[in-house]
């Protein structure tokens, strides 16, 4: 089977490649490298150096490709960015997936697998959030997954494309960037190896649903063959503390950190924790990875960078 995969020199993407390439999978890439990096593609993949919002080059590739399936990660994916750069962000999240959609039809595609997010269900009415939950963004970055989302929807009744949705809770882990989209923990984690205090902004005890971006790419490759036409949510179902971030980064590092406190952000929700029991029926998913794990994993990753990095500046 021939999977195409949108964004797939990416912090998310990247590892679904690997998943796929696991499981024997064809894989064609498609990424502008604005935000991914060409080391994270391996030798053995097809790769296009092609921006989504181009129409045109798009429906060239998977009509030349023909790939069986699309995941299509490829996004604005910073929430605070899409407050101040709004036109962007649509054309990014909105226009790019009609783009994408066009192309499917076009190509004959079987199905796409879309990432959404946690965002969509703006302040939450309860937790734990289950993909019933009303949707009400409270960011121009929630608002335009939940359109793609419905435009998703609309072409799998009009045309014959079977789609699967996931909505992600906040993803962290290896090769995440550390600037620009990068979340609390790859910035906390960067902080932490400069030797710099993390940054917490309120209490620190506001919540949120971090799962390990390997357990993601576990579930957008079963939802290659599962859960079709259903939004299902990608989580771990737990609330992690901003707090309990620092104190597992206290231990991973055999000293403690001190947070700097700072007022709280305008807009920011106070706790959301997703439910996977959906994921768990529907793609027979759950998260593998327990949170000390994955951070443990992710400390040494960067760690590792920071070697190669040194190792290159003296030579």
């Amino acid at each position: 089977m021939k999977i195409l995969v949108t964004g797939g020199a990416g912090f998310i993407g990247s590892h679904i490649v690997d998943e796929l390439l696991n499981k024997k999978y064809e894989i064609i890439v498609v990424d502008n490298l604005s935000t991914g990096h060409m080391s994270n593609i391996p030798h053995n993949v097809t790769f296009y150096n092609v921006d989504v919002r181009q129409g045109r080059e798009v429906s060239d590739v998977l009509f030349k490709e023909q790939p069986d399936s699309v995941i299509h990660l490829a996004a604005q994916a910073s929430v605070s960015r899409s407050l101040y750069e709004t036109h962007f962000d649509g054309e990014e999240n909105i226009m790019a997936t009609i783009n994408i959609l066009e192309a499917c039809v076009k190509a004959n595609v079987r199905k796409i697998i879309f990432s959404s997010t946690a965002a969509v269900y703006g302040t939450p009415d309860y937790l734990a959030i289950d993909e019933e939950h009303p949707i009400h963004p409270i960011s121009f970055y929630g608002l335009s997954k939940r359109n793609a989302e419905s435009y998703i929807q609309l072409y799998a009744e009009l045309y014959d494309l079977s789609y699967t949705i996931l909505r992600y809770g906040n993803v962290y882990g290896t090769r995440q960037d550390t600037n620009g989209e990068a979340g609390v923990i790859a910035i906390y984690v960067d902080r932490m190896l400069q030797g710099l205090n993390p940054l917490v902004f309120g209490d620190g005890k506001q919540t949120r649903d971090f799962v390990y971006v390997k357990d993601v790419a576990k579930a957008n490759v079963a939802a290659l063959t599962k859960g079709d036409n259903e939004i299902v949510n990608v989580s771990s179902e737990t609330q992690t503390s901003i707090l309990d971030i620092i104190d597992t980064l206290s231990n991973v590092n055999g000293h403690p950190l001190q947070p700097e406190y700072h007022e709280t952000r305008q807009g920011d929700i106070r706790d959301s924790y997703l439910s996977f029991k959906k994921a768990k029926e529907i793609l027979e998913w759950e998260p593998l990875y327990s949170f000390d794990e994955g951070m443990k994993e992710t400390v040494e990753y960067y760690k590792g960078v920071i070697r190669v990095n040194q190792t290159i500046s003296s030579s």
